[in-house]
């Protein structure tokens, strides 16, 4: 692993030669863990990471230099656009300037893939012949099935329920490149059969399909989980985006006010956010780095900032995050990807300090953002992309009121032409309000209450 001092930032249609790696500003912050005890009579877990993506993880280098290969694999896509919503300012009648990141320009229609192919890449040279996940909307199953198909390698996908049903043309997208897709929870699985008993109708969440991944890697000969988000290597990898953006807007002679980006566990977030925090150290330019979560699962906004497992069996090691509790089954709302029980530690902890900023918004409010800019822009966003939509349409109209030509930049995540099911329903009417999701959020904060006083 290459790392050291600061390499010349990328020209605009260039392709970064490294990751950045935001533990290397923040002072004190220790990447930690607690380990569990045994589990449900099972033994530990064993290790997942190859080393080279340990070190990865608990690198205290500013960047890390992306090899050769990965980077070839990236220009197939890379650099993503950078858009300005134009269309979408007149329509709002705002003196904002508003940009997005088009990362649904990736071959699997959205950011995940800069971290699944790096991880195939390492995973494969590491040995490893198959790779298992637990995945929510289906982004990240898909950019897994992609990456280990360029590795030729087997993957196994545990898929939220709730989308699995959702959104059955994702699981094909996994299928046609190679991938085994299950719903989750599900029969195959100690950890599944366990959570049906007690529910037989359970909706799934992240949690759980990352319990029943962790036991399907735990007990395969060569088999490995790989995590879609939340940890500091996925997070890493995900700084192509922000990096990108910068040398995309310097070249325009801009610089974002505001960024902005949905997060459910943060790699969407991170990726675009981390790099302006990194600029805003060395040049003492300050932006507004805003993640936007689902008031359904607001683990930032309403979470409690504790240590907690990252499986809903509670497996894993612990870390320090902002969580609802990872026995929190979130209500099914439409943007999969967001519904996470906690924060990644070190956006937890950045959110903690004041680094960072987070609101949340109802999924009706959502739904209206990101029809919205379909019609204004003619470009169908994801659902967790949307939730981004609504605060930066929100600053929008807030500039028109106050008349500040702020600028403002999101990530526009993922297309959502695998979401058409659930605009249909807003569109008719259909689409659930969100009291039942906050009666389950009222729920997860009492009962983490009751385990803190215990």
């Amino acid at each position: 692993m290459n790392t050291g001092a600061e390499p010349r930032p990328a020209a605009a249609g260039q392709v970064p030669t490294h990751w950045y790696n935001v533990i290397a500003d923040l002072a004190g912050y220790v990447p930690e863990e607690r380990k569990p005890a045994q589990q449900h009579g099972r033994p530990g877990l064993r290790p997942q990471l190859p080393l080279s993506i340990y070190r990865q993880s608990v690198s205290d280098e500013p960047y890390i230099e992306i090899p050769a290969e990965i980077r070839a694999q990236y220009e197939r896509w890379r650099p993503t656009p950078l858009v300005r919503a134009r269309r979408l300012e007149k329509f709002l009648g705002t003196p904002a300037r508003i940009y997005y990141k088009y990362e649904a320009a990736s071959p699997s229609g959205s950011h995940k893939l800069n971290s699944a192919i790096a991880q195939a890449y390492y995973y494969k040279k590491a040995g490893i012949r198959e790779l298992v996940t637990g995945t929510g909307a289906g982004q990240w199953g898909t950019a897994l099935a992609m990456a280990c198909t360029a590795y030729d390698m087997e993957c196994t996908v545990y898929m939220v329920r709730c989308s699995y049903e959702q959104k059955p043309q994702r699981r094909v997208m996994m299928e046609l490149n190679g991938a085994r897709v299950m719903p989750s929870p599900s029969v195959t699985t100690e950890a599944g059969r366990s959570i049906l008993a007690d529910d037989p109708d359970c909706a799934g969440s992240l949690s759980v399909a990352s319990s029943e991944a962790h036991e399907y890697a735990n007990d395969g000969d060569g088999v490995r989980y790989s995590a879609g988000s939340g940890d500091n290597h996925v997070l890493l990898h995900q700084t192509v985006i922000g990096q990108e953006a910068l040398a995309q807007l310097r070249e325009l002679g801009e610089y974002p006010d505001t960024v902005v980006a949905a997060l459910g566990a943060g790699s969407n977030f991170a990726g675009l956010a981390m790099p302006f925090h990194r600029d805003a150290v060395a040049t003492g330019r300050r932006t507004r780095l805003v993640a936007v979560e689902p008031k359904s699962c607001p683990k930032l906004t309403r979470g409690v900032y504790t240590w907690d497992h990252h499986d809903a069996l509670g497996n894993t090691p612990m870390s320090k995050m902002y969580t609802l509790g990872h026995r929190f089954i979130p209500s099914p709302i439409h943007a999969g990807g967001l519904r996470y029980h906690g924060a990644a530690p070190v956006i937890s902890w950045m959110y903690h300090e004041g680094l960072i900023d987070a609101v949340a918004y109802g999924q009706s409010e959502v739904f209206e953002a990101g029809v919205t800019f379909a019609r204004a822009e003619q470009v169908i966003p994801a659902p967790e992309s949307a939730h981004a939509i609504r605060h930066v349409i929100d600053r929008a109209v807030r500039a028109r009121e106050t008349g500040t030509a702020e600028t403002i930049l999101f990530n526009l995540s993922g297309h959502g032409l695998m979401d058409l099911g659930s605009y249909e329903k807003y569109l008719k009417g259909l689409m659930d309000d969100d009291s039942a999701a906050e009666a389950d959020v009222e729920r997860a904060l009492s009962a983490l209450s009751e385990t803190a006083m215990r």
